[in-house]
């Protein structure tokens, strides 16, 4: 059996029905092979190496499988990276094949550059960004390699693996029933006595916890049913915004663009369950002392590595499945009956009185978008920039809806490819947002949404500009606005004629009333690209300032009752709910409200 033949093969045994790559000379027999065997397996060609490893993490991410993505050695597999890197920082099960030189034009021991033509060492290139990256240069250990490179993926935090294959490994014949297998042992990563000590003691301890949710676990139906029961108030990171979807007591994600309630109930918690967050600056803060000051932390991530960063000095680390050690405290609260409706009273307080800031175009559009148009059960995808965030704070997440982000390694360019992965994936409409220049950076992929039918629902927002660089520009630079606006040396195209030269129906909408006329076209099997205008100055707020902590954030709300939300108890709130001192506030609010919507128009 030639050995590409036996990849195959060995694809198809392990459940994979979809693989994406580009042409080229050094995987021309892999490619030959997945013809071969086309009934059962289907290899997507897309239109660069870039948009094969992003539609790789999308079927992944959708399908629960290994998203599988390959390229030509040289400029197709450093053509590879950005998607490689971005399934690292995402935890996403890749495994990324790239064809080499044959093993005799290799240069070995040599201090050459290179002998054979587009010879490229991948395997260096990529080691810092994978779980596993090796040179495959001996066909008799195939399924070796291939059993230890998706056992890698799925163990532990998943994240990409490579395989660079010699194209004489590909040619060569083998015997698949002397190809031996890789041995593994499985790992446990529950908790031990100490550790459920210590968790009850945090939880016993606690009158303010709160749950802070990550990318690092999901919720099933069972888990997502015992939080509702406990009372206990929950925020996410913003790429887990998702996890929202059927959740009770959901105040938003955290962070420097997150929501002002989200960050103001973190601030005033006496206990942050982290669970599978990475507690990086862009969700904690600059400063991280600020970040939870009044709070123990209890940090359970599957990763060790990421507990050996220490937020502060009240800080306890359990390294475990965050699934198994959420439904061990869910467990315990309703045994020992803890009872925190005082702190929600508090919660929701807060809540209400941050509901009319930062009420923005973009953020009502996405609002609207959310509730009346895209169904339970959808896919959407993001890309990086102000798109991203407005999607984050304002998607209304009904019951079963996924979000993708491109969140740790945050590459423009993700949105579609990713969206074309997972519509494979689920084989329904998916729901693909993006700016006016993260669009641009892979737009050649619509061709491949054309070619297979696939009903991708594209929404570009075109404030024609790069508007979060723009942002800091005029925030720190004194509103030199240099490439990323017209006269900076930035443009954007006439996206009707985008849509039009890919034969893909066209909407643009300009205001709210327009958006609700959007219904048809979205309710049809078909792809479509939708413009939502916006000003040029459109910028994304609440946004913080470097230094301070998170619940302070642009455009800073009045100082009163930033303090009074401070210093709120429960009393306070109970005092307040018939009286004067409510009534005045709601009123001043309002105005404040008015005002900085009228700021940020």
């Amino acid at each position: 059996m030639k050995a590409s033949d036996y990849i195959v093969e060995y694809f198809i045994e392990k459940g994979i029905t979809d693989v994406f790559g580009y042409p080229g000379g050094m995987v021309t027999h892999l490619m030959d092979s997945l013809s071969k065997y086309r009934d059962k397996i289907k290899a997507h060609c897309t239109y660069h190496e870039q948009g094969a490893a992003f539609a790789a993490c999308g079927f992944a991410q959708v399908s629960g499988k290994v998203g599988i993505a390959y390229a030509t050695s040289g400029p197709g597999a450093t053509n590879l990276i950005t998607g490689i890197c971005n399934a690292y920082m995402d935890s996403i099960p890749t495994l990324f094949i790239t064809g080499q030189v044959n093993s005799f034009e290799q240069k070995g021991e040599l201090k050459v550059r290179q002998r054979g033509f587009q010879e490229t060492d991948i395997v260096s290139m990529v080691k810092s960004i994978t779980k596993y990256a090796v040179s495959v240069n001996d066909a008799n250990k195939l399924k070796w390699y291939m059993d230890k490179a998706f056992y890698i993926s799925q163990e532990g935090r998943k994240g990409p693996v490579l395989l660079d294959i010699a194209m004489d490994v590909m040619r060569a014949e083998i015997q698949p029933s002397q190809q031996k297998s890789f041995c593994y042992e499985m790992t446990s990563n529950i908790l031990n006595h100490e550790e459920k000590t210590k968790v009850d003691l945090c939880i016993k301890k606690a009158k303010r916890p709160v749950f802070l949710l990550g990318k690092g676990i999901l919720l099933d139906d069972t888990l997502r049913n015992a939080m509702n029961t406990l009372g206990i108030p929950i925020v996410t990171s913003m790429i887990a915004v998702d996890m929202a979807g059927g959740l009770r007591n959901f105040y938003g994600f955290i962070g420097a663009y997150g929501n002002r309630a989200a960050n103001f109930i973190i601030a005033k918690s006496d206990l942050v369950i982290s669970l599978g967050a990475r507690l990086d600056v862009r969700q904690v803060g600059a400063k991280r002392e600020n970040f939870a000051p009044h709070a123990d932390i209890l940090r359970i991530d599957i990763d060790s590595t990421e507990l050996e960063y220490k937020l502060h000095k009240k800080e306890f680390s359990v390294c475990a499945d965050a699934h198994y050690v959420a439904e061990y405290i869910c467990d315990l609260v309703r045994k020992e009956r803890y009872e925190y409706s005082s702190w929600l009273t508090i919660c929701n307080y807060i809540w209400k009185t941050l509901l009319n800031y930062d009420v923005l175009k973009a953020n009502q559009m996405i609002e609207k978008i959310s509730e009346e148009l895209i169904p339970e059960h959808s896919v959407i995808t993001t890309d990086v920039g102000q798109n991203q965030v407005w999607i984050a704070q304002s998607f209304k997440v009904k019951r079963g809806q996924r979000i993708l982000f491109s969140g740790g390694h945050g590459a423009m360019g993700y949105s579609l490819p990713a969206a074309i992965g997972a519509c494979i994936a689920n084989r329904n409409p998916v729901y693909c947002f993006s700016g006016d220049g993260g669009f641009q950076m892979n737009m050649q992929e619509l061709q491949f949404i054309v070619r297979e039918h696939l009903p991708v629902k594209i929404f570009v927002f075109n404030n024609q500009s790069l508007g979060m660089i723009r942002h800091f520009q005029e925030m720190y630079f004194g509103g030199t606005y240099y490439q990323t606006k017209e006269e900076g040396g930035y443009s954007t195209p006439d996206f009707e004629k985008i849509a039009g030269a890919y034969d893909i129906s066209y909407r643009r909408v300009e205001d709210m009333m327009s958006v609700f006329e959007l219904k048809e076209i979205l309710q049809n099997d078909e792809a479509c690209l939708v413009e939502l205008r916006l000003e040029e100055d459109t910028y994304v707020f609440p946004k913080l300032e470097y230094g301070k902590p998170n619940q302070d954030q642009e455009p800073l709300i009045d100082r009163t009752i930033y303090n009074e939300l401070m210093e709120l108890k429960e009393e306070d709130v109970m005092a307040m709910k018939d009286g004067k001192n409510l009534r005045n506030m709601s009123l001043q609010m309002n105005k404040i409200a008015e005002k900085e919507s009228k700021m940020c128009e």
